[in-house]
């Protein structure tokens, strides 16, 4: 089959989104003397040779890991930072960006096992008072299910600025999530509830303030107490106001003007339930295999991230993830994110015979067109699928 890749895909790893199927490359033959992969097994091959060149002009290092029931792999490539030029700490922190929306996701299914959220309730029952600045607006209910969905219509909400050289001016002033969401309301909805499913992170900015609503306690604590540790992600967090990477980690970088940036100290607790999670590979790896097992949701409520809504015209999303179907009929179900500095992907086949997660230190994160590391990544590791 020849190489593609859908361009769909490419703006997603700048948005956080997809909104068409992946499409895989046939595996090249092996060379002379080299074995091929066992049926299932990670193409180790593939893999390693996707990190080579690093860094370059569009990365400048990469984290990866391979796994499910035919085995496992790992590697990184790359430099900690450019101005020593260490080797890339394989084990490091990263922003995950809004791969974040899957934790969130699990809480908010977490409370509804509970009998804490009802998902079919309109969030205007849970938040009356963000809503009632512009209540007229608002006269039609959103639910619960279609925050977490993306079919809320409403509208993406305040933020620093546009471009990046406005938003970087602004890297370490706050916004609270409560700002984000005030400018929202007053804009009002962009589209009726249910009828059109639009990746927005204001979706999951209502969603971290129901989370504080319902329990009385703040978003990180309660996605610590019901997602992480259960997890057993020893090494995620949510750094809130705090600017930095408290952990080991590469430094991200920007172009910008034709000059590379440093964008590792950036104050994102706007992004907080959207976007502001600190993590690792071998966490994030720990999340998606834990949470398909049902180890963090309870069914039936699990059964919402791997419900793509009926009736709503090229939809893909679900509850904190996305379904994807490879031209041979495997369904891969991941979650994409981008900081500046960093993009993020988690994801699996729902039965775990392959799972996926990489950090790629991208100086174009939020660009048009997929990173080209992150390609190659992909590519191989969607190789070789049983």
């Amino acid at each position: 089959m020849k190489r593609r890749v859908v361009l769909a895909l490419s703006a997603a790893l700048a948005l956080g989104a997809v909104t068409a199927p992946l499409a895989t490359a046939a595996p090249a033959p092996p060379g002379p003397g080299v074995v091929a992969p066992a049926t299932g097994a990670p193409d180790a091959r593939a893999l390693a040779e996707s990190l080579t060149g690093l860094p370059d002009a569009d990365a400048t290092a990469a984290l990866v890991r391979v796994g499910g029931s035919g085995g496992s792999w790992h590697g990184s490539a790359g430099v900690r930072d450019l101005r020593t030029g260490r080797k890339a700490l394989e084990n490091a922190e990263f922003r995950a960006g809004s791969t974040t929306k899957v934790v969130t996701a699990a809480v908010v299914l977490r409370l509804a096992a509970a009998g804490k959220v009802d998902l079919d309730a309109p969030v205007q029952r849970y938040l009356p008072d963000l809503f009632a600045p512009n209540a007229d607006a608002f006269r039609a209910p959103v639910s619960v299910r279609q925050l977490l969905n993306h079919t809320s219509g409403l509208r993406p909400g305040t933020a620093f600025g546009p471009t990046f050289e406005e938003a970087y001016a602004h890297r370490f002033e706050t916004l609270t999530p409560r700002q984000v969401v005030a400018g929202s309301v007053a804009e009002g909805p962009a589209h009726a509830p249910g009828e059109v499913q639009e990746y927005l992170g204001i979706n999951y900015t209502f969603l971290g303030l129901l989370i504080e609503r319902v329990t009385g306690r703040s978003y990180a604590a309660e996605a610590e107490r019901l997602v992480l540790r259960p997890a057993g992600m020893r090494h995620t967090y949510f750094p809130g106001t705090d600017p930095r990477i408290r952990g080991p980690h590469n430094h991200g970088y920007q172009l910008s003007g034709g000059k590379l940036l440093d964008v590792t100290e950036w104050n994102q607790y706007d992004r907080l339930a959207g976007g502001d999670m600190i993590s690792t590979t071998a966490d994030l790896e720990r999340l998606v295999t834990a949470l398909f097992k049902g180890r963090i949701v309870p069914q039936p409520q699990l059964k919402e991230m791997f419900t793509v809504p009926s009736g709503v015209e090229g939809a893909t999303m679900s509850a904190g993830l996305q379904r994807y179907e490879t031209p041979d009929g495997h369904v891969i179900w991941l979650k994409t994110g981008s900081r500046y500095g960093y993009n993020s992907v988690v994801g699996a086949t729902r039965d775990l015979s392959r799972t996926l997660v990489y950090s790629v230190n991208s100086t174009d994160a939020k660009g048009r067109d997929m990173n080209p590391t992150a390609e190659r990544i992909v590519m191989a590791a969607l190789r070789n699928l049983a």
